[in-house]
């Protein structure tokens, strides 16, 4: 562990950055494609097009803000000379990510 008074190692910071921009770019891509299904999925329900589009963007949102809750934890760490914890929500992002697809391309092509 290192003494709070000691230089932190701008690296770590960086790569810490880095890692919260790609929770962004996640974040606003599954943003943009609900809102891509929301305004231009034309065919079956109504239905399946409002609750696809509202689960992709729900889905943005909870990694933007799971990005920024782990970029200002891992912020705090690095600079008090801690250890990093493991992030929490990405097994919830996968499941999200993994299921809400195969379940929106099973209802569309039965419909």
């Amino acid at each position: 562990m290192t003494p709070v008074d000691a230089p932190v190692d701008y690296r770590f910071l960086l790569a810490n950055e880095r890692t919260f921009l790609a929770y962004v770019r996640t974040a606003l891509s599954l943003q943009v494609a609900g809102l891509g299904v929301l305004q231009f999925l034309t065919g079956g329900h109504d239905a399946v097009r409002i609750g696809l589009g509202l689960v992709l963007v729900l889905t943005g949102s909870i990694v933007g803000v799971a990005g920024y809750q782990r970029f200002r934890t891992n912020e705090r760490a690095i600079r008090a000379g801690g250890e990093i914890h493991t992030a929490r929500a990405t097994s919830v992002v996968t499941i999200a990510i993994a299921v809400v697809p195969l379940v929106a391309a099973v209802v569309l092509a039965l419909t």
